[in-house]
């Protein structure tokens, strides 16, 4: 019996084994090329426990339809996406990942040949219900051809930034046991100016140090030690399946995704001038301020990968960011790519000849809270009560992630999570006794329900 509860908002994930098994991980496979009438289908996979034994399964269940797979073998997500991606005749494509979650976790995430998510409603419930079926009927057996895409993918990454442009630094970086640490060393053979601080690099789908989620700050102390007490200029911390990266500056403090936004943005607008360029109703004032300074045109998104890529190609803006430390690039056909967002700021700490912490500090502006939590009953009537509570005081009303209230001084945002029972506040104020206040105040009216 297939558990329903595993197709999310923007992937399939759950416990392995436990939830997702490789019968379940069969069925996605038969399920991906009838519903997506896919003929090639690329695979790749993480390094967690179970992503072999899922990776097989759903290879032998993508053949059994009559489909070719291509499998690249143990890769990072915006390594699989460019493998989709780069090679025209690919049709769909799988990654057998769990992400950031932890180890007990695996999943998929489903793409089709334009690299687009398979998501709520965008293809999800089809599959879900034809994996929930059963077994469709088998077809004449498709190929199996295994490959490997590093090679391009650095050449790619190439084109992009000049290697050339990054002067002589020490970078310390936390692969957290995931996947970054099996594709990072190719990159940096590239660049050989660099002297690399590895932490974490072998591959342990245990996660046995820490967590492999740089947007928790406690994952980040072993890499603040490490970058303050080595003279590196910049830490970096990747996800587990590297799609997400975070940075601590030279002293080792934590930046902020808003931040990095900020930064790549004016260097996006700066080889592309008057470009629309995404940020989501969580991000910091600061950040839409940034890129219209620079010359840009910042407009809000969803929160939420499926949703960005969408808005990314209905506007051709040229970048996106996300407060979850997500960046896409319209070069690097809209989708996230973590290693680019390296590289750039490498290149621009080289230019500027500044550390990061001096580059950064006059963007910290503003108040801003921690991403709150609350369990509530009923989340339509929180959002509803607090749209009649501020809304005529507003200056601007943005509901399209649950509810954004900008003010003269202040702005908050509450948002039902995509991904679990919570409703999400997110608030920012000038100077931090407002926020203090107003954080106190909104959360009184949410939990008086």
């Amino acid at each position: 019996m297939i558990d329903r509860s595993i197709f999310k908002a923007y992937d399939i994930r759950g416990t392995s084994p436990g939830q997702i098994d490789e019968e379940t991980a069969y069925r996605v496979g038969q399920s991906v090329v009838e519903e997506l009438d896919a003929h090639t289908v690329v695979i790749g996979r993480d390094m967690r426990g179970t992503s072999e034994l899922l990776n097989s399964a759903l290879v032998s269940g993508i053949v059994s339809r009559g489909a070719d797979a291509v499998d690249i073998g143990l890769t990072t997500t915006p390594m699989f996406y460019f493998a989709v991606a780069d090679y025209e005749l690919h049709d769909a494509g799988v990654m057998v990942t769990a992400s950031h979650n932890p180890a007990e976790y695996n999943g998929f995430k489903i793409v089709r040949g334009d690299v687009l998510p398979v998501g709520a409603g965008s293809g999800m419930e089809q599959i879900r219900d034809r994996v929930s079926s059963g077994r469709l009927p088998e077809e004449p057996v498709g190929n199996l051809v295994e490959t490997s895409v590093i090679d391009d993918y650095n050449r790619k990454l190439s084109e992009l930034v000049d290697f050339g442009s990054i002067r002589p630094m020490a970078v310390a970086v936390d692969a957290g046991n995931g996947m970054a640490g099996h594709t990072l060393p190719s990159l940096f053979s590239r660049l050989p100016q660099l002297s690399i601080k590895p932490l974490y690099f072998e591959l342990d789908g245990r996660f046995p140090n820490h967590e492999a989620n740089p947007l928790k700050t406690e994952t980040l102390s072993d890499l603040q030690s490490l970058t303050a007490s080595s003279g590196a200029a910049i830490g970096v911390a990747y996800d587990g399946d590297g799609d997400r990266i975070g940075f601590v500056d030279e002293r080792g403090d934590p930046v902020s995704p808003d931040a990095i936004h900020a930064l790549l943005s004016r260097e996006i607008l700066a080889a592309r001038p008057g470009a629309v360029i995404l940020h989501d109703v969580r991000s910091s004032r600061m950040v839409a301020e940034e890129i219209s300074k620079a010359g840009g045109v910042p407009l809000q998104s969803r929160v939420g990968h499926a949703f960005i890529k969408r808005q990314m190609r209905e506007t051709g803006a040229a970048f996106a960011g996300e407060l979850s430390a997500h960046y896409y690039f319209r070069d690097f056909f809209g989708v996230e790519c973590s290693d680019l967002v390296l590289l750039m700021l490498l290149s621009v700490l080289s230019r500027e000849e500044r550390p990061l912490g001096e580059l950064i500090a006059p963007l910290a502006r503003y108040a801003k809270s921690p991403e709150i939590n609350f369990e509530v009953a009923n989340k339509a009537a929180a959002i509803r009560l607090l749209r009649e509570r501020y809304a005529r005081e507003a200056e601007s009303v943005s509901e399209i992630d649950g509810i954004r209230l900008d003010f003269a001084d202040w702005w908050f945002n509450v948002r039902p999570s995509n991904t679990e029972p919570l409703l999400r506040l997110n608030l920012e104020a000038k100077t931090k006794p407002m926020l203090e206040e107003k954080t106190a105040e909104i959360t009184a009216i949410i939990k008086s329900l």
